[in-house]
């Protein structure tokens, strides 16, 4: 499935609105961590289905986002519940870590 792209039209819908907790993540094309662990959030959005919603931000194509939330470097993971960012992760960790941080949110 992999995680759901997101811009402005789509953002609040997706995740100011949504039931489950969500994940953002927000990356670019030229990012290597971003890219390391990019298809560690696709393997938890199979994972997670139904327990947390992953979703992307590519900060080049919608910087409108990151700067709303104010996000200087990537990756950053926001961690939304009820629509408001309750957690943040920044840089790249290994699945296990990622798992175990997102636990505490499910």
């Amino acid at each position: 499935m992999g995680a759901l792209h997101l811009d402005e039209k789509n953002f609040e819908a997706e995740v100011v609105k949504s039931q489950l907790p969500v994940l953002v993540d927000f990356w670019a094309e030229w990012c290597g961590p971003c890219k390391m662990i990019a298809p560690i959030i696709d393997q938890l959005s199979t994972e997670l289905q139904g327990k947390m919603k992953m979703t992307k931000v590519n900060v080049d194509e919608v910087p409108e986002l990151a700067g709303k939330f104010n996000v200087m470097s990537i990756p950053t993971l926001l961690i939304f519940k009820g629509g408001q960012p309750v957690d943040q992760i920044v840089g790249a960790m290994p699945k296990d870590k990622l798992l175990a941080k997102l636990n505490t949110h499910l």
